[in-house]
């Protein structure tokens, strides 16, 4: 399997997020990627390559022109409002009857009007290592294009929480939905986007919301306990283009099966040319901020059904928080895929 993997996912390297009312050391760190990157080499993993640069086209065909030319300016706002020693974090949003159509003119407002959380430290190197995670989905997909059967981005950050004009849960660009996207004006008719993250892929369902070329798929822990909270619950089905399956706390591989099957089924009713996995491996028994069960032999289990649906695939990685397992899950997760054989 190609693996894209760009080194300048070190650049986002956050302070502090604000958890649970305390500002902690921020969960999604350089750390993460390294660690993946070491257990695959041990693995046996061909060596990555770098992502080609395609400018800003495939970022602002999912994201709204304005909110990519924010986050390329936040950070020099941040530092001439109040100087480079923390990170930018927001901390006042719009609220149900508030105004949306007037942006304010100073950084800590522009922080709040598109973003929807005070989790995801802007940073000096933010952009950078947003654009080079972009450019790694799209590169994969390039590949996939072309004729490889399947690629992995392994970029960082994340992408699943930010929508077409909002960052979120360590995400500011969505890697997943720049896949689909860039398949669809490749000339595939129709795409399949499956998360199997921890946590709902928010922004994947708002920006595909309602368009029956790209079906959109999310298992993930209940929002009636688990952040996003306001969005993937059953009943959101996107006038039958999205499929929500959350899940309850203490979720183990015999209660996770059966709605990856219900998932994998719908997915093969609308006959898609081509698949995008949004791989969060924070579903592992262990994860600091997460409360499911799965073990680390179950990754291999879940790619291996995955991989029968014998579909061009694009994985993207986004969660996993463990540091010490997340190389192995990952690891167990494209050696599963890679057993299926491919479409004939």
């Amino acid at each position: 399997m190609d693996i894209v993997f760009s080194p300048a996912h070190r650049r986002q390297h956050g302070q502090a997020e604000l958890t649970d009312g305390r500002l902690v050391p921020v969960y999604e760190h350089p750390g993460r990627l390294d660690a993946v990157l070491e257990e695959l080499a041990r693995r046996g993993f061909p060596a990555p390559v770098e992502p080609e640069d395609h400018g800003l086209d495939p970022l602002v065909a999912v994201h709204d022109p304005a909110y990519v030319t924010f986050l390329q300016c936040a950070w020099d706002e941040w530092v001439a409002a109040h100087g480079p020693a923390h990170d930018a974090l927001p901390l006042s949003w719009r609220a149900p009857g508030m105004r949306e159509d007037r942006e304010p003119t100073r950084i800590d407002g522009r922080l709040g009007y598109w973003s929807f959380d005070a989790g995801t430290p802007v940073t000096a190197g933010t952009w950078a290592a947003a654009y080079s995670a972009a450019q790694a989905a799209d590169t994969a997909r390039r590949r996939v294009s072309a004729g490889a059967r399947a690629a992995f981005a392994l970029a960082r950050p994340p992408g699943h929480h930010a929508g077409s004009r909002f960052f979120g849960g360590y995400c500011f660009l969505n890697g997943a939905a720049i896949s689909a996207q860039g398949f669809r004006d490749a000339g595939v008719e129709r795409v399949a986007v499956l998360d199997v993250d921890y946590h709902h892929g928010n922004g994947t369902q708002q920006i595909f919301a309602g368009r029956p070329d790209v079906f959109t798929v999310s298992l993930h822990a209940d929002p009636s306990f688990c952040f996003p909270f306001f969005l993937g619950h059953a009943d959101e089905t996107e006038g039958g283009t999205h499929l929500n399956l959350p899940l309850p706390k203490g979720t183990d591989w015999p209660r996770y099966l059966p709605a990856l099957e219900t998932a994998l089924a719908r997915i093969g009713e609308q006959e898609p040319g081509a698949l995008v996995v949004s791989l969060g491996v924070d579903t592992w028994d262990g994860d600091p901020i997460s409360s499911f069960k799965l073990q680390t032999a179950d990754y291999r289990r879940m790619a291996r059904r995955i991989g029968a649906l014998g579909l061009p695939t694009v994985v993207v990685m986004e969660g996993g928080y463990a540091v010490e397992t997340i190389g192995a899950n990952v690891a167990e997760f494209l050696e599963g895929f890679e057993e299926t054989p491919a479409a004939t």
